[in-house]
């Protein structure tokens, strides 16, 4: 399918010449006038903390009157959104904004289903390239073209108990770990202290967090997983052995359960009976509100080097049959005043800021512990540029399917990952559906 290209050139936008009328969007998201303000449907996956704090966020820009207001539709994380958006903007039909993790732009962009921003005018509304750390940025870019604008990222880290890191005597080591030996010392350490575990990690029928630590820590080893439809996958087996030992080292009931699930591993760790816990950023607000001794902190270069999975969300424009520019000068300026007020985002739920104004702020460093793991983006690893990979895919289920055993103790590691790669051969073999 040849790419659409829906964008509108700068000079249209500024001067409102051959303003279209908009189409129609799917049912209850209608725009409508309200006198002048133009009302801009924005589409989003974020329930829970999230969604109250993005729900905060939005109701901030619309308090400034600007001749916009945006009306939210929040739909379900993973599949059933990324369908819909998929079906919406097939048909022309979908909202002037939209939410969409950076994994999953190789699978939209290239079908048409994505229009790019111009930077021009982005840089009309302050948003700039150099605001934002180099992977995260290029991370939206496809064929030459910027297709998503990065709100934040989020990565995987590690949190500690740090009363019982002080009563251990890691507090200073734990900062400076840096190698699968010495982890291992400092969760046996803090099994002494705790009597249950040293490390609270849940895996268990949650293929992504699965792939989340593997992908962390293979990555660390310089390995390289690339994946190019029409060609085989490009892999280092020995190195996703070494690391694959290594989880199932930590595994053993001792440093941590052999079959811990995600909630089991965070409540454990709220509970005082672990002193370390793998987890993304988005457990910090539950953390936080239990009020217990804990800090977090990139995930130790345990291999060789610096490396850290992530996601972030992102900004797009979905594919609309038609577009005012106007309209669109609107969601750019939503945009940018979402991305300045990101500092709240961050305080929320977690998550590093994308745009670099508000990282560098005093009100952001003055988050603890956000602004301890504020390097990640340097160094960040998304999933590999493919169609079927990224958040809400079943890519990490293939990952699963093939090494949940191996976790569990009973599988051999380089005829799991072998699996794994196997299946991802069949899917490069296939063309990409859209």
């Amino acid at each position: 399918m040849t790419p659409f290209d829906g964008q509108i050139s700068r000079r249209r936008l500024l001067s409102g010449a051959a303003a279209l009328a908009g189409g129609s969007v799917l049912s209850g998201c209608a725009p409508g006038a309200r006198g002048s303000t133009d009302e801009l449907s924005y589409w989003h996956l974020m329930s829970g903390g999230d969604g109250i704090v993005m729900a905060g966020l939005v109701d901030a820009v619309n308090a400034m009157n600007a001749g916009f207001r945006a009306e939210q539709t929040v739909l379900a994380w993973g599949a059933p959104y990324y369908t819909k958006l998929a079906m919406a903007s097939a048909g022309g039909r979908a909202p002037d904004l939209a939410v969409m993790h950076a994994s999953r732009i190789a699978g939209y962009a290239p079908g048409g289903l994505l229009e790019p921003w111009d930077v021009e005018l982005l840089a009309e509304v302050g948003v700039h390239e150099r605001d934002f750390p180099p992977l995260v940025w290029q991370k939206g870019v496809y064929d030459g073209k910027l297709y998503s604008i990065a709100l934040d990222t989020h990565p995987f880290v590690l949190y500690y108990n740090t009363q019982h890191a002080e009563k251990a005597g890691v507090t200073d080591t734990i900062a400076t770990m840096d190698s699968p030996e010495q982890f291992i010392e400092v969760a046996a350490k803090l099994q002494n202290i705790t009597r249950k575990h040293g490390l609270s990690y849940g895996y268990l029928g949650d293929p992504a967090q699965m792939w989340r630590l593997f992908y962390t820590f293979y990555r660390q080893t310089g390995a390289e997983l690339k994946l190019v439809p029409g060609m085989k996958a490009e892999a280092d087996q020995a190195a996703a052995v070494k690391v694959l030992d290594f989880v199932r080292s930590l595994l053993n009931d001792t440093i941590a359960t052999r079959s811990g699930d995600g909630g089991t591993a965070v409540s454990e760790f709220l509970h005082g009976e672990s002193g370390l816990l793998f987890g993304g950023v988005w457990e910090l607000p539950v953390l936080k509100a239990s009020k217990m001794p804990f800090d977090a902190m990139p995930i130790p270069a345990l291999f060789g080097q610096q490396a850290a999975y992530a996601d972030s969300h992102t900004f797009v424009l979905p594919r609309q049959s038609r577009t005012d520019p106007e309209r669109r000068r609107h969601t750019y300026q939503l945009v940018a005043e979402l991305l300045k007020r990101s500092v709240t985002w961050a305080e929320g739920g977690g998550h590093i800021p994308a745009y670099q104004p508000v990282v560098k702020s005093p009100e952001y460093l003055a988050l603890k512990p956000q602004s301890n793991y504020v390097g990640i983006p340097a160094y960040v690893n998304y999933d590999p540029d493919v169609w079927f990979s990224g958040a809400g895919s079943d890519f990490t289920n293939y990952f699963a399917e093939n090494l949940q055993n191996v976790y569990l103790g009973s599988g051999d590691p380089a005829a799991g990952f072998d699996g794994f790669v196997r299946r991802l051969n069949k899917l490069l073999d296939r063309p990409q559906p859209v």
